[in-house]
């Protein structure tokens, strides 16, 4: 049965069937003819004569007739703006056009955003996102452009326009004040009607190179403005006559290893300046660590569920030191890759030691023995990471308020077999941690602020997870709110955290609290303030990772908006091409398509839109789901808890988003994340061969599905009548 059809589409329909009449109506009475510039000449003594028998009416009659050609863009536009003039003067005139003018442009433009927008954005969506892009930011100075010059064409600059996201009400003023000059040109011609043999005529060569010379000055006002604003922002500071290096990146995490390693790639003179240790967070307290963590939790995990296949289960022995060692020896084992070492050898110049803006050109460098260098460089890449957010709880200096970074060797000095470990907040770390732990079997609580896990997600995606870590042991407390901690005062003593549940309140006992409440930006001592650099919850950037000082980027955690390894690597990429070749060429950082995991079991990975964030759009979409429990390599595996989820525009095969509950979730979100960034939908992915048995192929299963949905069910009996008439030879 096919769904009801929509208001919306009725009352598109109609409007198209209007504006069909309307046409049809305009060239069968011939008015076609009447708007040229022989019949306005033989015309103009009798229009003349009825202006001054009724003014008001045949100004009225004017305007009305120039709005609708306008708002149509029916021929004669520039035959009606002449006759303005020849009938009306260049006063009253000009007015007259200039408002019938504008006000058609906005009914063509609303006319084309109601029917086509849509249309076009769903199937050009890749190709349209940098324009719209570049129109939310300099839109009405891309309008302002095409008024003022009027060889683009006037029905095209509404149609194209209406495709952006620009406002109704900033284009309708733009386009009134940007036609003006080109309204008063044709409307002075009108005023000699009788001496015009031909429209293109009316803009001379010299005309025509004056108003296109006044399109460019908005841009190129808007430039000298930015080089003004530039020069109050360094004046203050001396130049140095020569630089030290091309390029100082501070912070040697994954955007500042990066960012180096681009570097020196392009034989540019580089130093990379750390005051901790190596690869940053990621690799010493973060996804390196984490990850071995729980390569060793999952174990013990399928240990205690070894019936799932066909084996005896049994309670693995938790040997936690020997755990600890093994986290450290990954760790080990991944660190050459971030080392000293290895960027000394691949050309970057790479120091130990705080860094600090002096000016947009110097960086002083201090070491751990205090000396002092200061190096100057023609660009800076501020790549500070984050740091976990640590909240000043009553009591939280008398308990083990751990984070992040310092539970790894909390947990190796621990002399407790089991230490009770009390988890807060209920985002990516805190659930990959808290059920990893759990896993291993360490008496696990975690506390979560608000009614659910993972906010970030769907419901039904954090429901998954939910259940999930329950079932491996973590006791959840939702909706508690931590009051505060008290700790026994004997040596080694317990640790009480005082909660509030509604109106109740309530402690629960640990010996350690896990504070997992997300991360910040790090941007204090680095100068920042000095330099009067803008900052919020992280450094202020624009689209090319670039501070209010040109010469000065940030990229990764600093920058944000993201806090993800990849995103930081991402970015390094165009900050080192953008610090190192600007004045050639700058790069716009593209983040339409950022893929996220968290790495509980099953595994959460995610690509654009979830349902939550279409419906806070108010966006349609459709949704087509396959659970994993119908994939063979998933069944065979034991791992039929999960789902594929794909949002898709009504109608379309177009991929808005993905989001994927499984074991391996990461690995097998990628091939969505290709799809997106390279514009492939469903049917793409379901005419690609998928090797069998195999956990991708429920890509394939869900684009099927998608594919199930759309077949014409009115079809199908005439299919069977046409078979049986095939078997009747």
């Amino acid at each position: 049965m096919d769904p009801p059809r929509s208001p919306s589409r009725w009352r598109q329909r109609l409007l198209i069937a209007a504006i069909a009449l309307v046409v049809v109506l305009f060239f069968a009475l011939g008015l076609h003819r009447q708007l040229t510039l022989e019949a306005l000449q033989a015309a103009h003594g009798a229009l003349l004569e009825q202006r001054r028998q009724a003014p008001l009416l045949v100004a009225g009659a004017y305007l009305l007739l120039y709005v609708l050609v306008a708002a149509l863009s029916l021929p004669g536009a520039a035959v009606l703006t002449l006759a303005g003039g020849a009938i009306f003067g260049v006063g009253l005139g000009t007015l007259l056009v200039s408002f019938a003018s504008s006000i058609g442009a906005l009914l063509a433009f609303l006319v084309a955003r109601t029917l086509l927008r849509e249309p076009v954005r769903r199937r050009f969506a890749r190709q349209l996102a940098p324009i719209e892009a570049g129109v939310a930011r300099d839109g009405v100075l891309y309008l302002l452009s095409l008024r003022l010059a009027p060889v683009f064409p006037f029905f095209l600059v509404n149609l194209l326009m209406a495709l952006t996201p620009i406002r109704a009400a900033s284009f309708y003023l733009t386009s009134q004040i940007g036609m003006l000059p080109g309204t008063f040109v044709y409307v002075n011609a009108g005023t000699q009607l009788a001496q015009l043999r031909g429209i293109g005529g009316i803009l001379s060569p010299p005309l025509l190179g004056s108003l296109l010379l006044l399109a460019l000055f908005p841009w190129l006002a808007k430039a000298a403005l930015g080089r003004w604003q530039t020069w109050r922002l360094y004046r203050r500071w001396p130049r140095p006559r020569r630089f030290d290096r091309n390029l100082i990146v501070i912070g040697a995490g994954a955007a500042g290893l990066v960012t180096a390693y681009i570097a020196a790639t392009v034989k540019a003179r580089v130093t990379l300046v750390e005051r901790g240790a190596m690869g940053g967070d990621c690799l010493n307290t973060g996804c390196v660590p984490s990850k071995a963590l729980i390569s060793s939790a999952r174990l013990a995990a399928r240990l205690r569920r070894a019936d799932r296949y066909g084996l005896e289960p049994q309670e693995p022995r938790l040997n936690l030191r020997r755990v600890l060692e093994r986290v450290a020896d990954k760790v080990a084992a991944v660190a050459p890759h971030d080392s000293v070492e290895r960027y000394e050898g691949l050309g970057v110049e790479v120091l130990r030691g705080e860094a600090r803006l002096l000016d947009p050109w110097t960086v002083a460098i201090r070491s751990d023995t205090g000396s002092e260098q200061r190096l100057t460089a023609r660009a800076i890449v501020l790549a500070t990471g984050a740091e976990p957010v640590r909240p000043d709880w009553p009591g939280s200096e008398a308990v083990p308020l751990l984070t992040s970074e310092t539970v790894w060797g909390w947990l190796a000095q621990c002399p407790l077999e089991r230490p009770r470990l009390a988890v807060l907040g209920g985002g990516p770390i805190a659930c990959e941690l808290a059920q990893a732990l759990a896993q291993l079997g360490l008496p696990i609580t975690q506390i979560q602020r608000s009614d659910r896990l993972l906010r970030k997600e769907d419901a039904d995606v954090a429901a998954e997870v939910h259940q999930a870590l329950e079932e491996d042991g973590v006791t959840l407390h939702m909706d508690t709110e931590v009051l505060g901690f008290e700790r026994d005062p004997a040596p080694g003593g317990a640790v009480t955290v005082l909660v509030r549940q509604g109106e109740r309140q309530g402690r629960i006992a640990c010996d350690a609290v896990l504070c997992a409440l997300g991360r910040r930006a790090r941007l204090q001592d680095y100068g920042l303030e000095e330099l009067g650099i803008p900052t919020g919850a992280t450094i202020n950037t624009n689209a090319f990772l670039q501070t209010n000082y040109p010469n000065i980027y940030a990229a990764g955690d600093v920058a944000g908006p993201f806090q993800f390894t990849h995103t930081a690597a991402h970015q390094a990429w165009y900050a080192a091409v953008n610090a190192l070749f600007g004045q050639l060429r700058s790069f716009q950082v593209d983040n339409r398509v950022i893929p996220r995991t968290t790495f509980t079991d099953p595994e959460v990975a995610t690509v654009g839109l979830t349902e939550a964030e279409a419906a806070a759009r108010g966006m349609a979409v459709e949704v087509t789901r396959f659970p994993l429990h119908e994939l063979d390599r998933a069944i065979v595996e034991s791992a039929e808890r999960g789902f594929v989820k794909v949002l898709t525009p009504p109608g379309s095969d177009r991929i808005l988003g993905a989001t994927i509950v499984a074991e391996h979730a990461g690995e097998l979100l990628a091939e969505f994340v290709l799809a997106m960034k390279w514009g492939l939908g469903l049917g793409r992915i379901f005419g690609t061969i998928h090797a069998y048995p195999t956990l991708a192929e429920a890509s394939k299963y869900t684009a099927a599905a998608w594919k199930k949905q759309r077949v014409p069910q009115h079809l199908l009996p005439w299919l069977r009548r046409y078979h049986t008439w095939r078997r009747q030879g």
